[in-house]
């Protein structure tokens, strides 16, 4: 279980390094990164979808947000049927960063899976669905909201 944990970190490590990389430019960090990340994966999320799937307070979100529509990133739009929703959505210059971050992490993966082989990557996956709870698995799936991720 220990050589479990140091393999999650060590690798967690060496995942995030290659975006953080890219974030140095823009002055951004690790937070930016995940909402850019959900926001890009789910247009149109709302912030209350957002925070869920963050498990952040609104206080440390505010933060991160303001900086992301702030430097152009990222858009809030009123919701359709309740404009008292935030809708967000990443704007041209979002895309273009969350697909730079992405193509430097996915470049990492690509590489250990390609080491790894076939079966370990099922392996792998099987592993890191089961260490995570029913709401994020259902999310996963497409069965279940950001709300409940």
């Amino acid at each position: 279980m220990r050589l479990a944990q140091d393999l999650l970190f060590f690798a967690y490590r060496g995942f995030t390094n290659v975006a953080d990389k890219v974030l140095e430019e823009p002055g951004l960090g690790r937070a930016h990164h995940r909402a850019l990340h959900f926001i890009g994966r789910n247009p149109g999320i709302t912030v209350s979808g957002l925070l869920a799937i963050l498990r952040i307070t609104k206080q440390s979100l505010a933060r991160v947000l303001n900086a992301l529509v702030d430097e152009g990133y990222v858009v809030q739009a009123p919701g359709y049927e309740d404009r008292r929703l935030r809708l967000l959505t990443l704007t041209e210059k979002g895309q273009a960063l969350e697909a730079q971050l992405f193509d430097a992490q996915r470049e990492r993966v690509a590489q250990a899976y390609r080491t790894a082989g076939p079966q370990a990557v099922q392996g792998f996956r099987s592993v890191m669905r089961a260490m995570m709870d029913k709401g994020a698995r259902d999310y996963m799936d497409g069965t279940g909201s950001p709300e409940d991720a």
